[in-house]
């Protein structure tokens, strides 16, 4: 069904629905109005931080928390920039969040207009993947591949920036389960000669104990399988942030 009476900002707020979002995390800002005018009509529930880092933190620890996707909602320049800690904190512990930072117009960028910042360039190192949207008919596609590398694989942030133009403008686009992603490669299970290694190493190791990634601390059946093995062959395990998956 096409979305012909929908603007950009709205496109975004239905897009977060299908996506099993009823939470985000924002500071409101100038060039971020049509999307919290958008929310308004949404039963979305916005929690107002008092600085967009804490959105950030936030919504990490949402994600964190309840195994979803945490969303953060900024204004463009300096309310982009105050997220930066925030995101790399959820890259460096694979947590998956998603910040929508509003941006200035499209025929503005690259002009030093007022609060224009690269915010797709600035943070690239401190994202699985960053959006720059000059074509608000790009939106669904973009929200579902956002949300999806979010997710898989290992777990991080993924940054949409999103100049008012595009946001305000109308999308003809349908929603959609279909993604561009050629060169994303989710990673599958080690290889059987590598575990087989590993168990060699403990099965000879006088002291063995295994320190597991953060990913360990978020509940998982493969988790539960990990514990057990532990438990069964009596090897200490601890995790890299404090939790209740300690053995």
């Amino acid at each position: 069904m096409a979305n012909k009476a929908l603007n950009g900002a709205e496109v975004i707020i239905e897009c977060l629905k299908r996506e099993g979002i009823d939470t985000i995390f924002g500071y409101p800002g100038g060039s971020a109005i049509p999307m919290f005018d958008a929310i308004l009509d949404s039963n979305i529930k916005v929690v107002l931080s008092r600085h967009e880092q804490g959105a950030t933190h936030m919504a990490d620890g949402y994600a964190r928390q309840t195994g979803k996707v945490g969303v953060a909602l900024v204004t463009s320049g300096p309310g982009a920039t105050n997220t930066f800690t925030g995101i790399y904190t959820a890259l460096m512990d694979s947590s998956p969040i998603v910040v929508l930072a509003a941006q200035t117009t499209t025929p503005n960028l690259g002009k030093d207009a007022f609060q224009e910042c690269d915010t797709s360039g600035m943070t690239f190192a401190a994202v699985k993947h960053s959006y720059l949207v000059k074509d608000t008919n790009d939106l669904p596609r973009i929200m579902k591949e956002a949300f999806h590398i979010a997710r898989s694989g290992r777990p991080g942030p993924v940054l949409i920036d999103l100049p008012k133009d595009v946001t305000a403008g109308p999308c003809t686009a349908p929603f959609t389960d279909q993604m561009d992603l050629p060169g994303y490669k989710i990673p599958t299970y080690a290889s059987t000669e590598s575990v087989e290694k590993a168990a060699e190493y403990l099965k000879n190791s006088k002291k063995p104990l295994l320190l597991v990634g953060h990913s360990a601390s978020a509940p998982s059946p493969l988790i539960t399988s990990f514990r057990s093995a532990c438990s069964a062959c009596t090897v200490p395990c601890t995790p890299t942030r404090p939790c209740s998956t300690a053995t």
